[in-house]
């Protein structure tokens, strides 16, 4: 993620990061033939991911998989960054288990404590083949789209907590409002550790967040929220003149908690319009999704793009991320504390 809604998203090509965990192909193969008994040949390593490393490979079963690698153990990360290759295994089994239409998605072949082994999806990134769009598909690509996302907002956790799926993070309460402050304060406990310049003081975004803690309380039903659902972390099938176009998976599940439904149109926002007459919010409530564009709804979006801002400037200390970006990432916080003090 980079951007708010209306902004282009910032996604270079190849962006290093500290949390990125490299292997030799041999070491590669010796990992997952320890844990699966199947080993693999590695083809490539896909450079588009900013947290884990990720590689194309053969299995030994002739399968083609992408074997995505955890950070050492080693690696700093985010309080709430603890354990999410665990919840992006959860989030593929619980998706599994959907009746159909279901959600496109990767499928699962394994699942250990420092990798995943997943199915290769067909089609293109959408950012990527959006060029290729005409209006008329991206309007429908859209529209399917809100469909996908509200049938992944039918997952519910099992212990009914709010917060990061995680045990590791620490992050869970059971109502909205305590969670959703706990995630920010856990930010700034970091920005601090990591000397985050954040142009606005902690108690500022504390008073912020405090003021319109209120929203939160309308929210009793934790649903599942990716939270990354920019164009790149889906796939879509762009066919040429003649075809039509579909999505083929979503991806890069491990950033879900269990919140506000309505807290997906921050990431989705990327991609286009998400007020109440777009085209991705007609296909959402289409399929059973409720959105209710109230004064309060609004509020929470402003709160949650604050959370997104945080995060982006916070999260480029631990990951070494270059002065081009940071400023960028602080140029977006800048805009969401407005547009949080606007609402007054």
């Amino acid at each position: 993620m980079g951007a708010l809604p209306g902004q282009p998203f910032q996604k270079r090509a190849f962006m290093q990061s500290l949390t990125k965990r490299r292997m030799s192909p041999d070491e590669l193969d010796m990992l997952l033939r320890t844990s699966t008994g199947s080993g693999c040949r590695v083809e490539s390593e896909l450079t588009d991911g900013w947290f884990n490393t990720a590689y194309r490979v053969l299995l030994d079963d002739g399968r083609p998989a992408i074997v995505k690698l955890a950070p050492p153990a080693d690696a700093a990360v985010l309080r709430y960054e603890r354990g999410i290759m665990a919840t992006e295994a959860m989030v593929y089994r619980r998706i599994a288990d959907l009746p159909e239409p279901g959600i496109p998605t990767p499928a699962l072949f394994y699942a250990g404590a420092e990798f995943l082994a997943l199915s290769v999806l067909s089609g293109t990134r959408w950012d990527q083949a959006a060029a290729q769009l005409s209006p008329d598909s991206e309007a429908a690509l859209r529209r399917d789209l809100g469909a996908v996302v509200a049938r992944l907002h039918t997952l519910t956790p099992e212990d009914g907590r709010f917060g990061y799926p995680a045990a590791e993070s620490g992050l869970s309460a059971s109502s909205w409002r305590t969670a959703f402050t706990d995630m920010v304060e856990a930010l700034l406990d970091e920005a601090v550790r990591w000397r985050s310049p954040l142009d606005v003081s902690p108690d500022s975004i504390r008073a912020l967040v405090a003021e319109g803690a209120y929203t939160l309380d309308e929210v009793t039903d934790p649903r599942l929220v990716h939270f990354d659902l920019w164009p790149g972390n889906i796939f879509v099938d762009a066919p040429g003149s003649g075809g039509s176009a579909r999505i083929t998976g979503l991806i890069d599940h491990e950033r879900a908690f269990w919140g506000d439904p309505a807290a997906e149109l921050v990431s989705l926002g990327f991609g286009g319009d998400t007020g109440p007459e777009s085209d991705l919010v007609l296909g959402y409530l289409e399929a059973g999704g409720t959105l209710d564009f109230t004064p309060a709804l609004h509020h929470r979006l402003a709160l949650y793009r604050l959370y997104l801002g945080l995060l982006l400037v916070v999260e480029c200390g631990p990951r070494g991320y270059g002065t081009d970006h940071l400023a960028y990432c602080r140029r977006t916080l800048g805009e969401s504390v407005t547009g949080l003090q606007a609402l007054g």
